[in-house]
């Protein structure tokens, strides 16, 4: 740790004499100024990590001074001494910022107790400073969680990109986190500050796709009662994220590109151009560069949009990036269900790592809220996994070798039905996030008796 650096500002000549004395013999390095004036000087031009400031200078006092500082440097610490003591000028000081204050005469050793505690305090701030802006940095990238190469290199051309106002192209499976990357790209960019709009193509009928795209005038076809911007006008000045962009018809691909080059849009029914300012950021799942081969997308446009393009890789290719995973979504899932689970065991941990992922980070997260919820205990078993990633069929729970042998058939039976109910009911709410109202919508039964099978299969739990 580099060496305390501390600045005396007293007229008094003598009075700075023994401060200085008694800091130097403390360890720090000490400098005197008899004026405000000298002070705001020295401090703009060297670090200093504490200030012991006279109340009573001349020209400018330290009322002037302290406010000063605090103006240009609100982290300086700064303790007030005069010979002129009263609650009120106590007040105004430490209201202003000082860290605290000593009436004349002082306990010296009372003072370097003070400044030790005061510097610590500084310390203190900049460790929580430098923290804040770790996290912040790393929100940066909205709970991207991975420190494989593959991340970091993704994580390496997404800070790149940040300032350079350019298209972009991320490919990856689905469950990747495309969305993400885009999202900590706008948010990290010059444009932070104005729209961030998403559009999923193959979420969109064709029929429909060009108008949310462009916008539409009033009645530009039926039903159309009143006007209505596109996504891109939505956007302008800010960024529009094209989601499965390979989805998206040549007709449209072809307006698309019109609008790329010319920065302007129309919309459906409309007599005008409208200029558009929009940062563009597409995302696929497929190989767009095989469909322009197959002439399923156009090349022109490919090249348009694949000006910086980022590859996320698939969770199989990435395992060591699965258990920082899991901790992540055990923390997000505790935290959501009010549910009181650590870890996963050793067993479950291994059959998580080795599981191939088909649905990648979606599917990991998804696993681990439907384990917590069943978990009965701190440590995650792994008979909470799915039988595919225990390596069972689907279909093994009805083995009948595996219910109790002296059970009669009617009660086996009744068993397997349990079983299926319960999986069904887990599987929906997993859809829904565990939102109820949509999971008995989905079953097609009635939130009451939703209620009431969860309630038979203990899965209530996760909502007190």
């Amino acid at each position: 740790m580099a060496q305390e650096t501390i600045l005396v500002v007293e007229d008094d000549a003598s009075m700075g004499f023994f401060l200085s004395e008694a800091m130097r013999k403390e360890g720090y390095q000490v400098d005197v100024v008899a004026s405000g004036e000298d002070a705001l000087e020295r401090i703009v031009q060297d670090l200093f990590h504490l200030v012991i400031l006279d109340l009573k200078l001349p020209s400018m006092d330290g009322m002037e001074v302290l406010a000063n500082i605090k103006m240009t440097n609100p982290e300086l610490v700064v303790i007030m001494i005069t010979a002129h003591g009263s609650k009120d000028i106590a007040i105004e000081a430490i209201r202003k910022g000082a860290y605290d204050y000593f009436t004349k005469p002082f306990d010296i050793n009372e003072m370097r107790v003070v400044v030790k505690r005061a510097l610590e305090r500084g310390y203190l701030q900049d460790e929580l400073r430098q923290l804040r802006e770790t996290v912040e940095k790393r929100r940066g990238f909205y709970n991207i969680v991975g420190n494989s190469k593959g991340m970091r290199d993704v994580f390496d051309m997404a800070e790149t990109i940040f300032d350079n106002d350019v298209t972009v192209l991320i490919t990856g499976e689905s469950g990747t986190g495309k969305e993400l990357i885009a999202e900590a790209i706008h948010y990290n960019s010059p444009r932070r500050a104005k729209p961030f709009v998403k559009l999923n193509c193959v979420a969109i009928p064709e029929t429909l796709l060009e108008s949310e795209l462009f916008g539409y005038d009033k009645g530009a076809f039926t039903g159309a009662t009143r006007q209505k911007p596109g996504k891109f006008e939505l956007a302008n000045h800010g960024t529009l994220l094209l989601d499965e962009i390979g989805d998206m018809t040549l007709a449209t691909q072809a307006k698309l590109l019109r609008v790329l080059q010319e920065r302007e849009v129309e919309r459906v029914g409309g007599m005008k151009p409208i200029k558009v300012d929009v940062r563009i950021i597409a995302s696929t799942n497929q190989d767009l560069a095989h469909l322009v081969k197959e002439q399923r997308f156009r090349e022109d446009l490919y090249f348009r949009l694949n000006v910086l393009p980022i590859h996320i890789p698939p969770l199989r290719e990435r395992r060591e990036d699965i258990p920082l995973l899991m901790d992540h979504f055990i923390n997000l899932s505790t935290t959501k269900l009010h549910k009181d689970v650590d870890r996963f065991s050793d067993d479950a941990m291994d059959l998580l790592i080795n599981y191939s992922w088909p649905g990648n980070v979606r599917e990991l997260e998804n696993v681990v809220q439907r384990a917590v919820v069943l978990s009965k205990e701190r440590v995650i078993q792994e008979w909470s996994l799915p039988p595919e990633i225990r390596g069972e069929s689907k279909e093994a729970f009805f083995d009948i070798e595996r219910l109790e042998a002296d059970l009669p058939l009617n009660e086996k039976v009744e068993m397997i039905v349990a079983e299926v109910e319960k999986r069904l009911i887990i599987q929906a709410l997993d859809k829904v996030e565990w939102k109820r109202e949509k999971a008995a919508s989905l079953l097609r039964i009635s939130l009451k008796t939703l209620y009431n099978k969860m309630n038979k299969y203990g899965l209530l739990d996760q909502f007190h």
